[in-house]
C-alpha cells in the first residue's frame, strides 16, 4: 500500500528544481557586492569575453592594494575578481542575467549559513565551544544531582532511610567545569615539571648504566695467560739397572739412594702399565736379544724408563693384583679313619656363623639349580661372604652329608635305610 501511494505521488508531481552549486555562488557574490557587474566594469551588458577581460585588467591596475590607497581597497580589489569570475563563465553569466531580470529568490538555506559560518576564526570557535561544553556540564551536574536525592527520596524501609539520611549529595559548583578545571589543570602541571625533570633524568640514566652493563658482558673477556712450567727432561738415574749382579746388588741396599723422583716422559704410570711391565718381563726373560728396546716399544715409553722402573719393582717387591687376590683353596689333609683309610678335611675353612649359615640356606631354597646368576644372588644374601666362599660352604657341606650317609650305611650291615 505503501509502495502504490509513494509512486501516486511521484506521478502528480510535474517538475521538481533545485539550486546546484554554480547558481548558490552566483547569489553569494551578488549578496556580497550589491552592484551592477557590468557597472562595477563600466561595460555593457551584451559586451563579450575579450572587452570584460580587458576591463577587468584596467580596474586591476587601479584597485590594487599596492596602488590603492583607499581604506577599502582590498574590499574593492576582492570584488572585483569575484565579478569577474562570474562574468568570464557562461553558465555563471547566464545564471546572473537572470537574476538581473527576476530578481535575488531567497535562497537563505543551511548552506548559506555554513559558508558563513567557516569564516569564523580558529579562537573564536574554541570559545564557542567551550561556553557549549560549560553550559552542557553544569547542567548536567544538576540532573544528576536531583536524580539522587529522588532516588534517596523512593527509600522505604526504616534501615534504609537511616542509611539514606547520612549520605550527603554534593552539589555541582561552578568550580566543577572546564573554565575552572582547565586553569588548575595547567597549574598543577606548571608545579610538577621539576619533579617530571628529575624522574626523566634518573630514568635516563639507569637505562644508560643498563646499556653499560650489557655491552660490558658482551665484550669477550680476554683470557689470562699463565705460564706453564715445563718439567725437567727425563735424566737417566745413577742407581742400578735392572740387570745388576748379586754382590753389586747387596751393596745398593747396603747403602740408601735418595732417588725417589720418578721421570714423566711417557706420562705417568697407573697400574695398569705397571701389570703390563711385569708380564713382559716374564715375557722376555734375561738373555732376550734387545730385551729391553722390546718392552720399551710396547710400552710406548722411552728404555730409560722402563729400566728405571722396573728397578723400582724388583726393589719393592710389586705383585700383580691377580696374585694379591687369590680365592681361598682348599688345604686338604689325611686324616686316617677307623677303616685305615684317610680323608682331606679343610684346614684353612674360614668360620661361619649361625646367622651366615641360615641366610645361606634360605639363599639355596629361594634360588635353586638352574636360576640365573645363582650364585651371585646366594652371595648378595649372605652378609660378609663372598661368591667364592659360599661355593666352597656349599661343596663342603655335600661332601658332610655324603660322609655321613656312608657312615650310617656301614653301622646298618650295608643297608639302606627305608623312607
Amino acid at each position: 500500500m505503501k509502495s502504490i501511494c509513494i509512486f501516486m505521488f511521484l506521478c502528480n508531481t510535474n517538475y521538481i528544481t533545485a539550486w546546484d552549486t554554480q547558481q548558490l555562488e552566483v547569489f553569494d557574490v551578488v549578496e556580497e557586492v550589491k552592484e551592477n557587474f557590468y557597472t562595477f566594469l563600466s561595460v555593457s551588458q551584451d559586451a563579450d569575453t575579450p572587452t570584460i577581460k580587458s576591463a577587468f585588467r584596467k580596474l586591476s591596475l587601479t584597485l590594487h592594494p599596492d596602488k590603492n590607497s583607499a581604506e577599502n581597497a582590498e574590499e574593492q580589489f576582492r570584488h572585483l575578481v569575484a565579478i569577474y569570475d562570474v562574468l568570464k563563465d557562461s553558465t555563471k553569466r547566464k545564471y546572473y542575467d537572470d537574476v538581473l531580470v527576476n530578481g535575488l529568490p531567497n535562497w537563505r538555506s543551511a548552506i548559506y549559513y555554513y559558508r558563513h559560518v567557516r569564516r569564523i576564526g580558529l579562537l573564536e570557535l574554541c570559545l564557542l565551544l567551550l561556553v557549549v561544553i560549560s553550559v552542557g556540564q553544569y547542567i548536567v551536574g544538576w540532573a544528576s544531582y536531583y536524580e539522587r536525592k529522588f532516588t534517596l527520596d523512593q527509600v522505604r524501609g526504616k534501615k534504609q532511610r537511616q542509611i539514606a539520611s547520612t549520605i550527603e549529595v554534593p552539589k555541582p559548583s561552578i568550580l566543577n567545569t572546564l573554565p575552572v578545571q582547565i586553569p588548575k589543570l595547567l597549574w598543577r602541571t606548571i608545579i610538577s615539571l621539576p619533579w617530571m625533570f628529575n624522574a626523566l633524568k634518573l630514568k635516563a640514566l639507569e637505562k644508560l648504566e643498563k646499556d653499560e652493563s650489557e655491552t660490558s658482558d658482551d665484550e669477550p673477556v680476554q683470557p689470562v695467560k699463565t705460564v706453564r712450567k715445563r718439567k725437567p727432561a727425563f735424566a737417566i738415574p745413577n742407581g742400578p739397572t735392572f740387570e745388576i749382579q748379586p754382590s753389586k746388588q747387596r751393596a745398593s741396599q747396603d747403602v740408601p739412594v735418595n732417588n725417589n723422583s720418578a721421570p714423566v716422559s711417557g706420562g705417568l704410570w697407573t697400574d695398569d702399565d705397571l701389570n703390563e711391565l711385569v708380564h713382559l718381563i716374564n715375557r722376555y726373560p734375561g738373555g732376550t736379544a734387545k730385551r729391553w728396546e722390546l718392552i720399551a716399544d710396547t710400552l710406548g715409553r722411552t728404555v730409560s724408563e722402563v729400566t728405571y722402573m722396573a728397578n723400582k719393582i724388583k726393589d719393592n717387591n710389586f705383585r700383580l693384583s691377580t696374585e694379591e687376590v687369590q680365592v681361598e683353596e682348599e688345604i686338604r689333609v689325611k686324616k686316617k679313619t677307623k677303616g685305615g683309610k684317610f680323608e682331606t678335611t679343610e684346614q684353612n675353612q674360614s668360620v661361619w656363623t649361625q646367622e651366615q649359615q641360615k641366610a645361606m640356606e634360605n639363599a639355596l631354597a629361594k634360588y635353586p639349580k638352574g636360576a640365573l646368576d645363582r650364585w651371585d644372588c646366594i652371595a648378595d644374601c649372605v652378609p660378609g661372604k663372598t661368591k667364592e666362599q659360599c661355593i666352597l660352604r656349599y661343596k663342603h657341606l655335600v661332601e658332610t652329608i655324603k660322609k655321613q650317609k656312608g657312615n650310617n650305611t656301614s653301622e646298618n650291615g650295608g643297608e639302606l635305610p627305608k623312607e
